[in-house]
């Protein structure tokens, strides 16, 4: 029969935000200096009639959901189409449910055969657009079916993951690992999460392969906009404790001089931990295992400061079945890119990963379902950033203030395009500029993701994609 609260989709636009870096952000082969942030908005109908609109945001990064030596502006206009097309189809999504039921089914029995016509019908003789980067289009309309849900209610969204609103609990779609203990049957998504939900957390500061560390290393022109450039400079302003450092995986001299020199500023200015991110550039677990133990031999300090690695390897588990338990033996190894659903968390699991970096962009519902899997089996969560300005800041940090970290949220919105969030900057101050090295999400507050939209100044610019069912 269903529940009362059950919805449907009844309608859905898009619109493109265009974004520039005030300063390029490299990681692993890439550079990142401009994005369309995708905004859409769904319109659910339950059972009784009622009607409400939720909102979803991502910034439509291909270098991250579709690293290829494609020319980049190809990459980015066949994400924005196939975002457009998505938006009528998700307009008119027969599957009544709870919005974790519904999107689920949708990312299982509809998004593979829509994603293999598009790519026959655009990208024949080429590339076809990859899956994770499938998945990054269909993020804002499934952040918006769940920001709709809770608005329906009137309740914040992370409080409709329960036996109250929902059909199923989580052994319809998780299954545990061989030979382990755990089980999912009567067992919720609200099982997993943090209560009370912080509201404050330490904010990771994110150091791109080409950002300056010190004078020496500044070029011209600088922007001159009232924002740091230099290291040390964020640190002071922003009191940072954490810093995530970018790595390319391919000159491994060159990778433990910046780790070096990155440590030294750091270790002098009061920072805590680091993190190391390959983004997928690593062929083979040796070269992580080398710069660790050279790390632990020539740099102590550095190595006892690291807290974990992200992702260094390829991200398709199954043509790279690295065994990495050296790696993991040595620090914890989260799995971000290769961690697109569920299924490739338990296989990285059974190869020697430790850790989960969750992501809103691979979907609201992908990373609940992800989260609760890795929970349940004793694995480390931590929540990375997409440079999510915006909207997609507020369901970013909500993620990890309800699912927990080993040590807070990246967080670097504020350091590529730091007057983007303006509007959103003017109710939320706290998760668009750090303060004391934390975000502040004591402003989020009523239904659905707690935007506060009807008091957000910001003008959206013609629709790209508008459908009714």
């Amino acid at each position: 029969m269903g529940k009362t609260s059950d919805i449907q989709t009844v309608a859905a636009s898009l619109y493109f935000l265009p974004l520039k870096t005030r300063v390029p952000l490299k990681f692993g082969a890439e550079v990142f200096t401009e994005v369309a942030c995708a905004r859409a908005g769904v319109t659910v109908v339950d059972r009784q009639g009622r009607r409400a609109t939720g909102w979803g945001e991502t910034p439509l990064n291909a270098q991250w959901a579709w690293p290829s030596q494609l020319p980049l502006e190809q990459r980015a206009d066949l994400l924005r189409k196939f975002t457009i097309e998505l938006a009528g189809l998700w307009s008119a999504v027969k599957l009544p449910g709870h919005p974790l039921e519904i999107s689920s089914e949708f990312q299982e029995s509809v998004l593979p055969g829509f994603l293999q016509g598009f790519n026959y019908s655009h990208s024949r003789g080429r590339e076809p657009l990859p899956w994770l980067a499938g998945l990054l289009c269909c993020a804002p309309f499934d952040i918006a079916l769940h920001d709709a849900y809770g608005r329906l209610l009137e309740r914040p969204v992370y409080a409709t993951y329960s036996a109250e609103f929902m059909n199923r609990d989580l052994a319809a779609w998780l299954a545990p690992a061989q030979r382990s203990q755990v089980s999912f049957n009567r067992r919720f998504p609200a099982d997993f999460f943090v209560h009370p939900a912080p509201t404050s957390l330490p904010a990771w500061h994110t150091v791109g392969g080409l950002d300056p560390l010190t004078s020496s290393d500044l070029t011209d022109p600088t922007p001159d906009d009232g924002h740091p450039l230099l290291l040390e400079d964020w640190i002071k302003r922003d009191g940072l404790t954490c810093l995530k450092i970018k790595l390319a995986g391919r000159d491994e001299s060159a990778d433990f001089e910046r780790v070096r020199r990155i440590a030294t500023i750091a270790g002098a200015n009061g920072v805590n931990w680091l993190s190391l991110d390959y983004n997928a550039t690593v062929t083979e677990p040796g070269i992580v295992n080398r710069l660790l133990d050279r790390l632990r031999d020539e740099f102590p300090r550095a190595y006892g400061m690291l807290l974990f690695v992200e992702q260094p390897f390829p991200e398709d588990l199954a043509r790279h079945p690295f065994d990495v338990h050296g790696v993991s033996a040595r620090k914890p190894l989260f799995l971000d890119e290769s961690a697109r659903d569920w299924r490739h968390v338990r296989l990285g699991r059974e190869m020697g990963w430790t850790g989960v970096a969750l992501k809103t962009c691979k979907t609201q519902t992908g990373a609940v379902l992800a989260g609760c899997w890795a929970k349940a089996h004793q694995m480390g969560l931590m929540v990375s950033d997409l440079t999510n300005p915006m909207l997609a800041q507020i369901a970013h940090v909500q993620l990890a203030a309800n699912f927990g970290t080993i040590m807070g949220i990246e967080t670097n919105s504020m350091q590529f395009y730091p007057d983007a969030s303006r509007p959103e900057a003017e109710i939320h101050p706290g998760l668009y500029r750090r303060s004391a090295g934390r975000l502040d999400l004591s402003s989020i507050r009523g239904a659905g993701f707690g935007y506060r939209l009807e008091e957000i100044r910001r003008e959206l610019p013609a629709p790209a994609a508008e459908f009714k069912s």
